[in-house]
């Protein structure tokens, strides 16, 4: 829109034409209105100022607009005089031959009586405005020298803004330079620096020369701009590197957190010199320590890495101040960025220091009964012990101190590190087995007690230690047969009240001694006492058999079967053998007879029915030489294999991982040829392009519509660019067209552009959006009209992407997050497997599950998937599918997430993929 043929108007404010008064009203208004109605009229004349020509009024409205300058120039400035300086931003001040008109003297008298004001904010007030007209020189010519006056005034409100109100003066690089000299405010010497920058980079440097060893007593905001000229003059290959490096030195000491990160960061750009790196690396340090704000210890942690990446071993001596942020913060995502850098900067010259230092950390986290922060270290501990074989053995014997810990989670890590240990180090077998079996009365948990059994069973390889473990056992497990001893000690809790004479009294005495006192909980006091005594007086393993967890029964069971087996080939004592045998077959059938009883709160279930029947039977046919093989390859062999080819494929895919990042490291050699693309190379490549624009058009109204619209949508990371094409069909031109969008999810239109019409729509979290809106215009002799556009579907797809993690990282987000969504499977894919690969192709997920479990000939599958969003949010997913006799595939697959829109997404997503499925070739 424009008001003239070369004055452009970019801003358009809304106001009624038809309401807008006459010139002769508004000047009357001026002249004589009161102090309101004389600013409500300027704001109605700088409105259609800024305006310009609506094309929507008519040509009478317009030319009694464009009089109106002309003829209230002189009104506005006898009347409003105290408003000029909002008038004066927007009104013409040339007239149709470019000539300054010959009101504006008037306006520079009236400006440089304000510069001579004795109040100082309206000499500083209108030291401000003239910044904005600094374009105008003709202007501001006369009014130079007051403005130089205004340099030495007293107050140094009246000095900061008479600094950049010189900017059209020919001289003011010499200006400033003299004035940064004298002056002693620092708001105003700051403002002069920055306007010595722009005017001359040269003075500028002279300035930081000149001050020398002083710059670590000047403000904080010079300083901070000090350091921005560094830069610039440091990407000209400046001679002054040198002093500007000693310079940057002495601000990493500086009391501000901004400039000594503004420091440390400008000054790896300035030397890749050892000693500067490890200077810069200690502010960084130092700020993490110091800083109270969380969000900026990540973000200076995270530059900390990325030094340390680039500068490999160059910052491993400063690995013990790293680890003093760990007791300086308690922010779990804090200290887990820092243990991540601490690991990557540990070497075998530091490791022992490093371990003993997060021992002590995590001593310290125990106190703090932070059972997160606990967990964290035991996994830092976990991957350094493994990754340095000579401290293997000193950490393995610590961290099994927490096995008895009441955090689950601690205890579990544990014993997943001590499981990985005695594998990769035969040497540590014995000791490691024995210290196992040692904690066995301390252990509380289900979990941690079926994973020391598993170690134990499976690595407890010398007869003397087999039999250190059977005796371990029977502690942890109590009077066998379990079944008559509960019945016994029921049986003397009863206390014989039918036995001899006096049973009848004896009976009035208890039942008077048992009107205990009801508690508000709905118990008795002592309910309580005797229910902690006999708890407290039960073996753990047996408290937990009793208590319904016969699946640790049948890993008991399990692993007693393979102590037996073993023991059978290293001892020739039969009747050692036999005892052994026999002991470990009354265990289980105990354990099964109890889990049929009244005793226990939940019966066994089938499955460790069966699986302790099965043991009970091994060790029933132990000495019949057509078994014995078979049932010692399965028992001894196959296991034990399965767990090294898991962390070999642990391994593998961590080394995958690792050489991936190195090759983005480096995507091109320096002798690499250089390929040329053809014009028939080129214009393939642009003709896919087309073809890929093509495929992301959304048709958003009918070709019948009068106004025939359609959006390329194109994704820019957290962004969807709307590219919006308008098409009018009609035979008229229309007026005040709007294009409205909303969205439904989360997603948020935070920009639009007026000339090509382009949105741009924020998305917050990976959920399926909905974009939606309409478009409203006026047409010839017809009132608004309006067509609703289609709606535009964004794909989550677009912001999953496949990502891995270990085993127990799976379980305990399966644990923690609470929206499950529940697939059923119903496909016409009959393998398993490719049903696994289809699912797979359509959540961009990644399958956790190794292949040596998928592989083989089996009609049961059972696989965990993993995604992970460009938000942060983790997907998970575990498909347990069946191939039928008719063979289609039943089962389902169950989604978890932290939040309701990403599992519901997936949802939908597999179930409408599920349709689509066709049989994989090959």
């Amino acid at each position: 829109m424009t008001s003239s043929a070369d004055t452009t108007c970019y801003t358009v404010v809304f106001e009624n034409a038809a309401e807008y008064p006459s010139t002769n009203d508004l000047r009357s208004a001026l002249q004589k209105g009161s102090d309101e109605v004389k600013i409500d009229t300027l704001r109605k004349i700088i409105i259609s100022t800024i305006n310009g020509n609506p094309q929507a009024r008519s040509q009478k409205t317009h030319r009694k607009l464009m009089d109106v300058q002309p003829t209230l120039m002189m009104p506005i400035i006898q009347y409003v005089l105290t408003c000029l300086h909002f008038y004066w931003e927007v009104c013409p001040k040339y007239d149709e031959h470019g000539k300054l008109k010959q009101e504006m003297i008037l306006v520079v008298n009236a400006i440089r009586n304000d510069l001579q004001h004795p109040n100082e904010y309206i000499r500083g007030a209108t030291l401000r405005f003239l910044t904005k007209i600094s374009k105008d020189a003709e202007l501001l010519e006369p009014l130079i020298p007051t403005c130089r006056s205004c340099l030495e005034h007293r107050h140094s409100y009246v000095r900061k803004n008479a600094v950049f109100a010189l900017t059209s003066s020919l001289d003011a690089a010499e200006l400033m330079g003299a004035f940064l000299g004298a002056e002693t405010d620092s708001a105003c010497k700051r403002n002069a620096f920055v306007f010595l920058a722009h005017a001359s980079m040269d003075k500028a440097v002279e300035y930081i020369l000149n001050i020398g060893d002083g710059i670590g007593g000047l403000d904080e905001a010079l300083q901070m701009s000090i350091i921005e000229v560094i830069r610039q003059d440091c990407k000209n290959d400046s001679a002054h590197r040198p002093r500007y490096i000693r310079g940057i030195f002495e601000l990493l000491n500086a009391s501000s957190h901004a400039v000594k990160y503004e420091a440390a960061t400008t000054l790896t750009t300035l030397t890749q010199n050892p000693a500067a790196v490890k200077a810069a690396a200690s502010g960084f340090i130092n700020l993490v320590i110091k800083e109270s704000d969380n969000n900026v210890k990540l973000i200076v942690l995270d530059r900390l890495e990325q030094l340390r990446a680039k500068h490999d071993h160059v910052l491993d001596g400063l690995i013990m101040d790293v680890l003093q942020v760990l007791s300086h913060s308690t922010d779990i995502e804090v200290r887990r960025k820092a243990i991540g850098i601490v690991l990557s900067m540990t070497s075998s010259r530091n490791v022992e220091e490093v371990l003993q230092r997060t021992q002590e950390g995590g001593e310290a986290g125990q106190q703090e009964k932070n059972p997160e922060y606990r967990q964290l270290l035991i996994q830092s501990i976990h991957v350094t012990a493994v990754k340095f074989s000579e401290v293997a053995a000193s950490v393995v014997h610590a961290l099994m101190d927490f096995l008895g810990d009441s955090s689950n989670p601690s205890a579990l890590d544990v014993v997943a590190f001590v499981r990985e240990v005695v594998e990769k180090f035969p040497h540590l077998r014995a000791s490691i087995t024995s210290k196992l079996v040692g904690t066995l009365t301390e252990i509380k948990s289900g979990k941690v007690f079926r994973g020391v059994l598993w170690i134990v069973g499976e690595y407890a390889e010398e007869a003397e230690g087999i039999q250190e473990a059977m005796g371990a056992v029977r502690k942890v497990i109590g009077e066998i047969p379990i079944l008559a001893s509960e019945q016994r000690l029921l049986d003397e809790a009863n206390g014989g009240a039918d036995d001899g004479e006096g049973g009848e009294d004896k009976e009035k005495e208890k039942a008077a001694a048992s009107r205990p006192k009801v508690n508000a909980d709905g118990t008795s006091t002592g309910e309580r006492q005797v229910g902690a005594v006999r708890a407290a007086a039960k073996p753990p393993l047996r408290t937990l058999i009793l208590g319904g967890d016969f699946f640790t029964g049948s890993v008991l069971a399990a692993a007693l079967t393979k102590l037996v087996l073993r023991f059978n080939g290293l001892s020739s004592d039969s009747v050692a053998s036999n005892t052994l045998r026999a002991e470990s077959m009354l265990i289980m059938a105990s354990i099964i007879r109890v889990g049929q009883s009244k005793f226990v709160s939940v019966p066994i279930d089938e499955d460790s029915n069966e699986r302790i029947m099965n043991c009970i039977q091994t060790l029933s046919e132990l000495n019949v030489a057509q078994t014995e093989k078979a049932v010692r390859e399965a028992f001894l062999d196959d296991t034990k294999e399965a767990y090294t080819r898991m962390l070999g494929a642990q391994e593998k895919r961590a080394a995958e991982k690792k050489q991936a990042e190195a090759e983005k490291k480096v995507t091109v050699q320096v002798d690499d040829l250089l390929s040329f693309r053809t014009a028939t190379g080129a214009s393939e490549g642009l003709k896919e392009d087309f073809m890929s624009n093509l495929s992301r058009i959304s048709q958003l109204t009918g070709f019948s519509d009068p106004i025939y619209a359609e959006a390329l949508v194109k994704m820019h990371g957290f962004d969807i660019m709307l590219d919006v094409l308008l098409v009018n069909q009609t035979a008229n031109t229309l007026q005040n067209l709007c294009l409205d969008f909303a969205t439904l999810g989360d997603l948020k239109i935070v920009g639009e552009a007026e000339c090509s019409i382009r949105a741009t729509v924020k998305v917050s979290s990976t959920e399926t959006g909905v974009i939606f809106g309409s478009i409203l215009w006026e047409g010839k002799d017809m009132g608004e009209s309006c067509v609703i556009l289609n709606d535009i579907h964004v794909d989550i797809m677009d912001y999953i992407k496949p990502a891995w993690c270990n085993e127990a990282q799976f379980r305990s987000m399966w644990t923690e997050f609470e929206w499950e969504n529940r697939v059923n499977v119903n496909s016409t894919l009959s393998d398993p497997r490719d049903y696994l690969k289809h699912v797979m192709k359509t959540t961009n997920m990644s399958c956790l599950t190794p292949d040596g479990a998928l592989s083989g000939d089996c009609d049961f599958l059972s696989a965990n998937m993993y995604a992970r969003s460009l938000f942060g949010e983790d997907a998970l997913a575990n498909l347990s599918i069946e191939r039928t006799e008719q063979g289609t595939i039943t089962g389902h697959v169950r989604i978890r997430s932290k939040t309701q829109g990403i599992a519901l997404s997936l949802g939908d997503r597999i179930t409408m993929a599920q349709k689509e499925a066709k049989p994989i070739a090959g």
